[in-house]
């Protein structure tokens, strides 16, 4: 296992500039700054709502859109989340939760699989959040979830605000992880018949 399940990850391309921190046994401390305040909040969110320790600093094309940003810090939060995971000895593995935020209703449950899946049932409405486009949020959780290994599902059961379907999501996905990712002292290895993630 690594003990201290902490990453630290940068990546360079011609559309952003990326350094991130990701501390999975963290106290919900954040540091999130990615030029759109929409996503820094959701990212915040996700953060706070998993108990992780998480540091952002992201530049990108943003006088474009918030696309690339969105999607290479999902891949940069992905490959860091894999990393700090280590060798996922003693881990739950699965967790699941339903988050109520208003009128809108989010399921997410998350198995540390090895095979990075995103099944995304949120029902959204089209639009803009500020300047966050709405279809933003599953490009997010498709990076994050194939760079991280897991399988992903979020599922909306009701909600007609934007602004709180998504950030449930993000709340929900965060909370689902924290609980796959806590150390289960029943467990002495690798929770999988296979021996293997």
């Amino acid at each position: 296992m690594n003990e201290a399940r902490i990453a630290t990850l940068t990546r360079t391309t011609n559309e952003t500039n990326i350094a991130l921190t990701l501390n999975l046994d963290g106290a919900g401390t954040i540091s999130v700054a990615t030029g759109s305040a929409v996503f820094d909040h959701l990212l915040s969110a996700f953060g706070r709502h998993g108990n992780f320790d998480l540091e952002v600093k992201a530049q990108g094309d943003t006088e474009i859109d918030d696309h690339h940003t969105v999607e290479d810090v999902g891949i940069v939060l992905g490959k860091a989340f894999a990393a700090a995971l280590g060798d996922k000895r003693g881990i739950h593995r699965f967790g699941d939760v339903l988050i109520p935020m208003d009128e809108a209703l989010v399921l997410a449950a998350v198995d540390i699989s090895g095979r990075g899946q995103l099944h995304y049932a949120v029902e959204v409405p089209f639009g803009m959040i500020g300047t966050f486009d709405t279809t933003l949020a599953k490009e997010f959780f498709i990076a994050f979830c194939s760079n991280a290994e897991v399988t992903l599902h979020l599922d909306s059961f009701a909600g007609e605000n934007s602004h709180h379907i998504i950030e449930a999501a993000f709340k929900a996905a965060g909370r689902a992880l924290r609980e796959a990712v806590a150390i289960d002292p029943r467990v002495s290895g690798i929770p999988s018949t296979k021996g293997a993630l």
